[in-house]
């Protein structure tokens, strides 16, 4: 029995991507890609693009990128105003261990924080609504004004990452961020490697702004007609996913997808035993809701391992992304034998 290595989804996890600041991530997918034999190449937007094989008809994506913030203004005591890249849980945030990256490519951390935080000070903290109007980021360095942040390079547009926090348990679960969706490139780079020097006519495409609404919109060879995205399925009390099995979306909140692909989809789990949900997510849309909007003439499906706590401490379980990877598989092969 073959053991997937998981180290590279932690080494993925683990590098700076919110939307706007992927390059260093892009990097690391190209040199993987490399080091397999391929040839990826980077989109105008920064997204990585690789053919498996000549005239690939199918793209299968997943977005590198993550959700994150922005210095938006310094405060007179010296902390940071900050701005969402993405849909943060503020909730789920407050209290996070934060890195601030300068233009100057200095490296700052800190706290994200709401105003007056102290039980000692504050004994209506527990009642307030989080929000970005009363929230700061509190910086580990001697500062008391403007002037003393200004001094040290930070400004407003600097980026602001959270800390991951991975852990992968022996029973098969994995804790971090950014599972959403660095789990689904995980997968693209495990299939990546499965279908090296078989030329099939496949595409696997990482976008790279899907959390602000444009990722998957261009990009892809012109050859392409299905795209096949690989995002977090979602788990709540809307849905019956699950982290054990893949989620097949059927509709989003931008509409359904693609029913034939859908089909195909369920049929091949079916026959294959691969653990599978179908589901209607509620509030969610992906980079094939962003392609489709765009214009591409393409058949779209949405499938992906059950993510639990989406945007905040999230959650997933090793079989269900090998199931995702099982399904993609199975996809591929029904492509490729036709």
């Amino acid at each position: 029995m073959v053991t997937t290595d998981y180290s590279p989804l932690q080494q993925l996890l683990e590098i700076d991507s919110p939307s706007g600041y992927t390059h260093h991530a892009g990097e690391f997918i190209i040199n993987y890609l490399t080091k397999l034999g391929y040839k990826p190449t980077l989109t105008n937007k920064g997204a990585v693009r690789c053919q498996l094989g000549n005239n690939p008809s199918l793209a299968i994506a997943a977005h590198v990128d993550t959700l994150g913030a922005i210095v938006s203004g310094i405060n007179p005591n010296g902390t940071l105003k900050f701005s969402l890249l993405g849909g943060l849980s503020l909730t789920g945030a407050e209290g996070e261990y934060v890195r601030i990256r300068t233009l100057d490519d200095k490296i700052f951390t800190g706290t994200i924080l709401l105003n007056d935080p102290s039980s000692h000070t504050n004994n209506n903290r527990e009642n307030t609504t989080r929000n970005i109007a009363n929230m700061h980021i509190r910086l580990d360095e001697e500062v008391y004004s403007t002037t003393d942040v200004d001094n040290l390079g930070i400004s407003i547009g600097d980026i602001i990452c959270l800390n991951v926090n991975y852990q992968e348990k022996e029973n098969g679960f994995i804790k971090s961020r950014f599972l959403d969706n660095k789990a689904g490139c995980f997968v693209l780079m495990e299939l990546a490697k499965a279908y090296s020097n078989k030329n099939i006519p496949v595409e696997i495409f990482f976008s790279n702004y899907e959390e602000v609404g444009h990722g998957g919109t261009c990009g892809y060879s012109p050859t392409i007609t299905d795209l096949l995205v690989i995002d977090m399925g979602v788990l709540g009390d809307a849905c019956q996913g699950n982290e054990v099995s893949c989620s097949i979306c059927a509709k989003d909140s931008t509409g359904p997808y693609d029913y034939h692909m859908r089909k195909t989809l369920v049929t091949l789990a079916r026959n294959n035993n691969i653990p599978y949900k179908q589901d209607i997510y509620p509030f969610y849309g992906s980079d094939g809701s962003a392609a489709l909007r765009a214009g591409n003439d393409m058949r779209v499906g949405l499938i992906g391992p059950g993510v639990a706590a989406s945007h905040s401490t999230e959650r997933t379980h090793k079989k269900g992304i090998q199931a995702t990877i099982d399904l993609c598989k199975a996809f591929i092969h029904n492509l490729t034998n036709k």
